[in-house]
């Protein structure tokens, strides 16, 4: 049972009609020197120089998600500034000097992402709309895994303008409907991703 809070960001499981997540993902560039760690797990979206970023909003109509929403931020490559070295890496560090970064990001907007949240959620969720509970920054992950720590929200609503949609809950020996911290399905809804956002970056 999911009875402890171990967020873990977003993680893609499969396809909304069931099809399983195959790894594919789109390689973006992210600009020299970024000053943010960007974690695994974490939303990120495309900025006016066309380079990814940390969404460092909640998704909620009051604060949305930036036009250029595009995914979730699944590891980077980059040549390391000190051993010269092509480095495979769970997350970007901060402030890291390397042209050629390349963020890998999961970009299809039929994804479901499995995401915890930050508290319990019953049945008569499923189907309403959530954001997340907090917003990123370069602090809500661990740089010793690289893992984000992004949750869900438990304050659902069936208004549009919010980012996420409760698709399923998690069902296994160690997740369940109304546990403590219940663990869940996502996807994008259309306003909150830019495949979907006809407002261009």
């Amino acid at each position: 049972m999911s009875a402890t809070a171990t967020p873990y960001g977003l993680k893609p499981v499969n396809e909304i009609g069931g099809l399983p997540y195959a790894g594919s993902t789109r390689q973006i560039k992210i600009a020299s020197g970024y000053a943010s760690n960007i974690f695994y797990g974490q939303v990120v979206s495309i900025v006016a120089a066309g380079t990814i970023e940390v969404v460092t909003t909640v998704g909620s109509a009051a604060s949305p998600f930036p036009a250029g929403t595009i995914g979730v931020f699944v590891g980077c490559t980059y040549t390391n500034p000190t051993t010269k070295q092509l480095t495979f890496s769970q997350y970007f560090p901060t402030g890291t000097v390397a042209d050629d970064a390349m963020a890998y990001v999961v970009d299809d907007y039929n994804t479901l992402f499995q995401v915890q949240a930050a508290g319990s959620l019953a049945q008569a969720t499923l189907g309403s709309n959530a954001v997340l509970n907090a917003a990123q920054s370069t602090s809500t992950g661990s740089t010793t895994t690289g893992n984000s720590n992004t949750a869900l929200s438990t304050t659902v609503a069936t208004t549009s303008g919010i980012a996420f949609r409760i698709v399923d809950f998690v069902e296994s020996t160690t997740s369940t409907v109304g546990d403590t911290y219940t663990d869940v399905l996502v996807k994008f809804n259309p306003v909150a991703h830019s495949y979907n956002n006809p407002t261009g970056i």
